[in-house]
This record gives structure tokens, sequence and C-alpha cells, in this order.
């Protein structure tokens, strides 16, 4: 058994603060895809794009799905069709990681509305 290490705070930080964004990026490419699905990214979409990828990429270095994860391709521009399936196995592999780091605390277990969120850091 392999041992997990666990995110450090600034990690999470990071998380955080990108997460928005990339669900944000997401919500704006599906609507371009429903358009124009065949058509294809500028090279400043797929750098912005990038740019919060990779972030995202370096947190999960330790996660079995980061060999699932590639950044869009700069040189030859993906079509919006493409960037979303790319933007979706990250939120996919991102939501994998919050279920892994985070626990609830506070609250009774049969509360629903109670307790907080908290992530398992290794500071």
């Amino acid at each position: 058994m392999s041992k997990t290490t666990l995110p450090s705070k600034e990690e999470i930080i990071q998380f955080e603060t990108a997460y928005p964004m990339l669900l944000a990026v997401l919500k704006e490419i599906k609507e371009l895809s429903k358009k124009k699905q065949d058509g294809f990214l500028n090279e400043f979409k797929a750098k912005a794009i990038n740019k919060i990828l990779s972030k995202f990429k370096s947190i999960l270095r330790n996660e079995p799905s980061v060999e699932f994860l590639e950044l869009l391709d700069e040189e030859t521009l993906p079509s919006n069709s493409d960037a979303v399936l790319v933007l979706v196995q990250f939120q996919s592999a991102l939501g994998q990681f919050k279920t892994k780091y985070q626990r609830k605390e506070g609250g009774m277990e049969f509360d629903i509305d109670f307790g907080k969120m908290v992530w398992n850091t290794e500071d």
C-alpha cells in the first residue's frame, strides 16, 4: 500500500482560488460548444485555460488521475468540444481530490445542514 501524501495548505489555497475559475471557464466553453461545436479556441483562450489547468495538474501530481489529464494544445488549438472534454476531465479529477482530502467537522452525522467541510493537509 502506498503512502498518501496530503496536500499542503498552500495547495488548498490555490485549489480554492482556481476552482471557481475552472467552473466559470467550463460553463463558457460549453456555451461556445453548443453554438459552434467544431469551432476552435483562439490562442488567448487556450493559454488562459492552460494557466488554470497547469495549477491543478501541479496540485494533482501525486493522484492516480493525473495520468489522464492533458493541457490544451496551444499550437494546434483544440475545438470547443475537445476543450470541454479536457475541462470535464479536470473537474472530475478535482471532485475526487475534494472527496479524498475533505472531511465534515462539527454537527451530528445525521445532520445535513450542520458542520463544515475542512481539508486534511500536511501542515
